[in-house]
């Protein structure tokens, strides 16, 4: 078969296929050219997902009659000043949306420039243009897309119901409507009740009011603002307290110089960030907005616009981890357990069963999301080298109900001064307006692991050396994938060899575990290298190493603790980083304020 050139129509189509994969597409990119336009208002109406019409409005600069006949053609574009494609400085560059939608749909475009005495309207169907003609629109673009693909049928077979395509073009609004708070946008259609979001004030109050009104009311109440910047790179947005998860990453939202972007580069970075405060299951909400120099980043690397590539990506990461982490330890007071009211919804009369609880089905402690953030840490079974003599005033006793009020100076610290202890987990505090409920073992296992990294930093961690080696005995593959990461698991003071086919030898351990149970430990520390791969950074690596370790060198659930040493406790974890989760982003502590239970008990 001969070479030759194909007809524009079907050039068209082609390109369709790859600026237009559905109705949301079409929609993001109509979107896109009204905010390059200057709109400060975008309405956006759909039928039937999308496919059997699309309208949308903007009170932009228009455009006179001219450019209107010239912007469905391939590659016209008012958005480029010269040929340097990097330097982009808008949403839209590559003059091939409005062309490749005509060319699959029938589309009329009505506009009106303020330099025009009136409106002018252009018709394209299939790719066929018509003549420009006079039209009555008092200022800005009007822009309806209708029987979308059906110059392409076989494109109409992969779509899927009007609900989900109307679900992707309500995202791809709501995403465009968070870079842009300045804006006001709205959104309706046969598939939805119709939606407003107003033009917000400039700033960060702005931006988060904004975030409030698309992610809810519960982003806004966790919302922590962080920022960053160096060398022209700056990254700036809100990040949700620990407290308020979702079960994958579609929650993470991220801007390129006010472009929505999927980037790799940064959800590694939020995953890097959250590490330490997360389930490896759940994943955090966030806003980011990262501004950069034109020159330093590539947006023409898709055709949707949707992928960008850094010229320094380390300094991107590095940025957003460092502002995510800040923000984290800054605000972390305010990531305490019932910042969502989870706690005083597990006491509403409504979830209390008529005439009481029935004890053998209820679980011991409604549980929520807790965090303050301070710093230092303590030893493994013993609190505080401060209080060790706490901990040898004769045999415990599970009644350690105080026989006169506690002193008010332990009253007045944040997590007040231990009353009691219930079923030998949990740690019940009384504060000046309120009570704590501590998870002992989830505690002290932060306390522990803050304090592994604090030594590692400093100057290694300190070892014990055993006086007779534990022998472990394993498989022989994951003996060698132990043996192999040896000197990964020295730097945390544990130091293994192989010692014969499906068998290791330990000889130290780290000091601050006290007695540990090495077996156990390098069982743990075996799953979790499993999950390992080569593109996990050493220092996330040596973090699992941690982790694992904390685990095995805390305070148990079951063991009943002494007054002393739940007020040793209490006082370590107000000083130490990220105080408010365990290794395992489970909290460590529940707050019940007073005015809340008096509103329980109908005091109020």
């Amino acid at each position: 078969m001969p070479v030759r050139q194909l007809p524009i129509q079907i050039v068209n189509r082609i390109a369709a296929g790859e600026v237009v994969e559905r109705p949301a597409s079409a929609v993001k990119e109509l979107v896109e050219n009204a905010i390059d336009a200057g709109a400060s208002r975008v309405d956006v109406f759909t039928e039937g997902g999308g496919r059997r019409r699309i309208a949308i409005t903007d009170d932009g600069a228009g455009m006179t009659r001219d450019d209107l006949a010239l912007s469905v053609d391939r590659h016209a574009t008012s958005k480029l000043d010269d040929e340097d494609l990097l330097r982009i400085r808008t949403l839209g560059f590559r003059g091939e949306a409005l062309p490749s939608i005509g060319a699959v749909s029938k589309l009329v475009i009505t506009t009106r420039h303020a330099s025009e005495p009136h409106a002018w309207a252009l018709n394209v169907d299939a790719g066929d243009k018509s003549d420009v003609v006079p039209a009555a629109l008092t200022a800005g673009t009007r822009v309806e897309v209708s029987d979308l693909f059906y110059a392409t049928p076989a494109r109409l077979k992969f779509l899927k119901t009007d609900r989900t395509e109307a679900e992707a073009v309500r995202e791809v609004v709501r995403r465009l409507a968070m870079a842009r708070p300045d804006i006001a946008f709205s959104l309706s259609g046969e598939e939805r009740a119709p939606v407003t979001w107003a033009a917000a004030l400039p700033g960060a109050p702005g931006r988060l009011t904004r975030l409030g009104d698309i992610l809810g009311a519960d982003f806004r109440a966790s919302a922590i603002e962080v920022r960053s910047e160096r060398d022209g790179v700056s990254v700036e947005g809100f990040a949700a307290a620990p407290s308020l998860t979702r079960a994958n990453a579609l929650g993470q939202y991220l801007f390129v110089n006010g472009r929505p972007v999927r980037d790799k580069l940064i959800l590694g970075a939020v995953r890097a960030a959250y590490a330490d405060y997360l389930p490896r299951d759940r994943h955090p909400v966030v806003a980011l907005f990262v501004t950069l120099d034109t020159q330093e980043v590539d947006a023409n690397v898709h055709p949707a616009k949707t992928e960008v590539r850094f010229r320094n990506a380390g300094l991107v990461r590095a940025l957003i981890v460092h502002a995510l982490k800040d923000g984290l330890a800054r605000e972390g007071k305010r990531t305490a357990a019932n910042s969502d009211g989870a706690a005083i919804m597990a006491f509403r009369p409504g979830s209390i069963p008529r005439g009481g609880w029935d004890w053998r089905r209820s679980p011991n402690f409604p549980a929520a999301p807790a965090a303050p953030a301070y710093a230092n840490a303590f030893s493994s079974n013993t609190f505080a080298e401060a209080a060790q003599a706490a901990f040898d005033t004769g045999s415990p006793t599970a009644d350690v109900r105080y026989e006169q009020a506690p002193a008010s100076d332990l009253i007045d610290r944040p997590l007040g001064a231990a009353r009691t202890q219930i079923h030998e987990t949990y740690i019940v505090s009384q504060t000046r307006d309120g009570l704590v409920v501590v998870d002992q073992h989830a505690a002290h296992e932060r306390i522990v692991y803050e304090r592994l990294k604090a030594s590692l930093e400093r100057n290694g961690v300190q070892r014990q050396i055993l006086l007779i080696p534990e022998i472990v005995e394993m498989d022989e593959a994951t003996v060698e994938k132990l043996v192999a990461r040896a000197s990964e698991l020295e730097k945390f003071g544990l130091c293994i060899e192989s010692f014969g086919p499906g068998a290791v030898a330990v000889r130290e351990t780290p000091s601050l575990l006290g007695k540990a149970d090495a077996a156990s430990m390098l069982r743990d520390l075996a799953e979790h290298m499993a999950e390992w791969d080569e593109a996990l950074p050493l220092e996330r690596r040596l973090m699992h190493v941690a982790a694992t370790m904390a685990c095995h060198g805390s305070v148990r659930a079951g063991r009943i603790l002494k007054p002393e040493e739940m007020n040793a406790l209490l006082r370590e974890m107000e000083v130490t980083p990220n105080s408010g989760q365990c290794n395992h982003g489970r909290p460590t502590y529940v707050e019940l304020k007073l005015a809340d239970i008096e509103k329980l008990f109908g005091r109020r």
